[in-house]
């Protein structure tokens, strides 16, 4: 499952993909429109510029902006930064391993296997998936939505 801290990291970089060529936008202006709690979305903020996929602007005319473009953050990329595994199980994980305490023989391990397998569909749609990608997305369903209302 999605954690909270994950979803109002990718909607805030929504939002800064969405106005990437305009000025970079308050803490409370992202909060605002997303409905993050504002401190909250400080540690998330935080975490994002220490991984390279933020920065801040100090002064008069600060605040947010995304320092890659919006197609070179892949969804794998913010789930790593803010929610580490992507291994559903740790004997699964590429790069948080742990043995199992309970496992007898990891090489018949049915579970491990199994959940290999389900890491790397993930690893794959998480990879190819950008913000850029959700922004379009958005988008679509945007249009869809009004001509299905008729307008």
């Amino acid at each position: 499952m999605l954690t909270k801290k994950t979803k109002y990291a990718i909607k805030a970089l929504i939002l800064l993909g969405k106005n990437v060529d305009k000025a970079p936008l308050h803490i409370s202006e992202i909060a605002a429109q997303e409905k993050i709690p504002e401190k909250y979305l400080g540690a998330i903020l935080g975490e994002l510029r220490n991984g390279g996929l933020i920065y801040s602007k100090k002064g008069a005319g600060g605040g947010y902006l995304l320092s890659k473009k919006p197609e070179n953050i892949s969804l794998v990329q913010i789930l790593r930064l803010t929610d580490g595994p992507i291994a559903m199980v740790s004997c699964a994980s590429l790069n948080y391993y742990h043995k199992c305490d309970e496992c007898q023989d990891e090489v018949t391990c049915g579970i491990k296997s199994t959940f290999i397998f389900i890491r790397d569909a993930c690893l794959q749609i998480l990879s190819q998936k950008s913000i850029a990608d959700l922004i379009a997305r958005e988008d679509e369903l945007r249009q869809v939505e009004l001509l299905a209302s008729g307008l």
